[in-house]
């Protein structure tokens, strides 16, 4: 377990960062702002490239995906019902909720669980591929649709993920994977040190949030939050764990990797994209805090249940 202890760890000392840093008054709440658009329009995207052009792309048609995928599509659809039929939600604001219950923190806490309780950095890659590549283009979209001020053209619509720097930053990563190119250095170098500015970026913004923004739970999101909560850290690893062991027939390390994973929180990034489209801005942060501090035990069942 030191590899989750470590990954929590990490990413609570950069979020007290940000909320000391907000608290001596050093940042405000526009700084969280800027400090969002910096990960979303530059960091984040150059992180993808660096990422995704060292990721074993064989392993994204593997069991593992198609496990994964089925554990995402299940909460999606679950959750978008529920928000749509019952929550009443808008379009947008029910992207974000989905993204919440479905997005895991694959970066930050997948690799590090990974590598050091799994065995094996690369049991990442489906999840994450699947989600920069499939979940995130397609969410971010919809949302372009949802909060424009008049209709969106089809054929916008359809090359929007094209023009989305994150869905840009993974596919040039993952063509320079399938093609065995590397970057010459003078560029490989200081696209490095931009994307190591995205992890940092969005956990200090998300500290300035806490410190500054809403208590969390407030405005009447609780009932949503719960939603979330039980959807992220509780449904979707059952189906994932369901599917991998009834309907594919895994065992072992790999049936331990899909059910774990699954068991992760809500990414920072799906706090930084609802900031970028000022929708459930509360929600996302909320959902994030909850998460990662429920997903600790979440984690831990899941070890031992499939272990």
């Amino acid at each position: 377990m030191s590899g989750v202890l470590e990954g929590f760890t990490t990413i609570g000392a950069l979020i007290a960062l940000g909320a000391l840093l907000a608290h001596l008054r050093v940042f405000d709440l526009s700084a969280q702002v800027v400090l969002s658009r910096l990960a979303f329009y530059v960091a984040s995207p150059a992180l993808m490239i660096t990422v995704l052009q060292d990721a074993d792309v064989s392993a994204v048609l593997s069991r593992n995906l198609v496990a994964t995928g089925c554990a995402v599509v299940t909460v999606v659809l679950l959750y978008v019902a529920v928000a749509r039929l019952v929550l009443r939600q808008g379009l947008a604001d029910t992207v974000v909720g989905a993204l919440c219950s479905a997005y895991v923190n694959a970066g930050n806490l997948g690799l590090p669980i990974a590598a050091y309780v799994l065995g094996d950095a690369a049991l990442v890659a489906p999840t994450l591929l699947l989600q920069m590549l499939v979940l995130q283009p397609i969410a971010l979209a919809v949302l372009d649709v949802a909060v424009a001020e008049h209709r969106v053209p089809w054929h916008r619509f359809v090359t929007r993920p094209l023009r989305t720097p994150l869905t840009v930053g993974s596919l040039l990563g993952l063509t320079l994977s399938l093609t065995d190119v590397r970057l010459p250095r003078l560029v490989d170098e200081p696209l490095g040190l931009v994307g190591a500015m995205a992890v940092p970026a969005m956990l200090i913004a998300y500290g300035v949030s806490l410190r500054l923004g809403p208590r969390p739970g407030s405005g009447g999101s609780a009932p949503v939050l719960a939603l979330i909560v039980t959807l992220k850290l509780a449904v979707q690893p059952v189906v994932a764990y369901t599917v991998g062991r009834f309907a594919l027939g895994m065992e072992g390390a790999p049936l331990l990797a899909v059910t774990v994973l699954a068991a992760l929180p809500a990414a920072q990034n799906i706090f930084v994209i609802a900031v970028r489209y000022d929708r459930s801005t509360v929600l996302a942060r909320d959902a994030v805090f909850a998460t990662t501090v429920l997903s600790v035990p979440a984690v831990a069942v899941a070890a031992a249940v499939v272990g």
